[in-house]
């Protein structure tokens, strides 16, 4: 489905045009939204607009890296929408030529709705051309990456402050899961904050001046993104090496006690073993009191290895 939405000079919003419209003198520029094209709309691209081949290719070919090209005097920009709870990727195509925008998308995308109905809303800077409504997507887009940056970072915030409830092993999971996430979110917001970076920076895009302010907040956004992400992969790399220092002390403080324990044993099972030898002619076997007598031994023997330790701190 293409929706088309145009500009006339005298400031005027046109929605539902036709292709055949968007030639008339009267419109100052226009808006063309791919929305889960067809293939006799997809060629369009090549027969109406005249787009380059390399950057067709690239909206049939799902799922390109964010990046910023230019061809003459059409800019073709690979833009990521984030669904925020699974993260998972779609992927938003967009064209910007002289006097008009096109995006082209498979996937429906609430953010170009809302940048449509902003636009259509008007205000301040509602008539002044295309690339300001290409600045709107943008923005909307880069919106939706805060919810699920913020989402990690309270999860992240529990395993740091939780009360060491659930199993180690549980933990763990939870840490590369997270760990896992934010690769996922860097994997768009890094190549987007490049491909702002090189848009505020380019002197290729006639008009831009007047809108670099509007970009450059974008930009402002996506730098503090990745240093949240940055920071997040910092934090779980800590937790992650906290619980495994913590796993290890427990293991040896375990392992101690076991080792004392043990220890204390050693000289009881020696007695035993003494005592439960079958020799005949075996010093102190026909005492009357020779049973208690060993007890008795055993009992003061381990008393005192275990008050020693104790002393020395081996059971703290």
């Amino acid at each position: 489905m293409i929706t088309i939405t145009g500009c006339t000079k005298d400031g005027r919003w046109l929605t539902n045009l036709e292709l055949g419209q968007v030639d008339s003198d009267d419109l100052a520029w226009y808006w063309a939204d791919f929305h889960n094209p067809k293939e006799d709309e997809c060629r369009l691209l090549d027969s109406f607009f005249r787009f380059h081949p390399l950057a067709i290719e690239d909206c049939y070919h799902l799922l390109q890296r964010p990046k910023l090209d230019h061809y003459d005097d059409v800019h073709f920009l690979v833009l990521h929408e984030i669904e925020q709870k699974t993260l998972s990727v779609n992927e938003v195509n967009m064209f910007i030529g002289p006097r008009f925008l096109v995006t082209f998308h498979y996937e429906p995308s609430k953010e170009i709705e809302q940048a449509r109905a902003k636009l259509l809303a008007g205000g301040e800077f509602g008539e002044h051309g295309h690339l300001y409504a290409a600045y709107l997507v943008i923005d909307k887009l880069v919106d939706q990456y805060f919810p699920a940056m913020h989402a990690l970072e309270d999860q992240l915030l529990d395993m740091e402050v939780g009360n060491g409830e659930g199993s180690s092993q549980t933990v763990m999971s939870d840490i590369f899961n997270v760990r896992a996430r934010l690769l996922r979110l860097r994997k768009t917001i890094v190549p987007m904050r490049d491909l702002l970076y090189r848009l505020t920076n380019s002197d290729r895009i006639t008009g831009l001046k007047p809108y670099l302010a509007f970009y450059h907040d974008i930009y402002d956004h996506l730098l503090k993104l990745s240093e949240m992400i940055e920071a997040g992969r910092e934090l779980t790399a800590d937790l992650r090496d906290s619980y495994i220092s913590f796993n290890s002390n427990r293991m040896n403080a375990i392992m101690k006690t076991l080792t004392v324990i043990t220890t204390i044993f050693m000289p009881l099972t020696f007695l035993a073993g003494i005592y439960g030898m079958n020799f005949t002619n075996m010093p102190e076997l026909e005492w009357e009191w020779g049973y208690f007598a060993v007890i008795l031994v055993m009992l003061v023997v381990g008393i005192s290895m275990y008050a020693w330790f104790r002393t020395k701190g081996w059971f703290k």
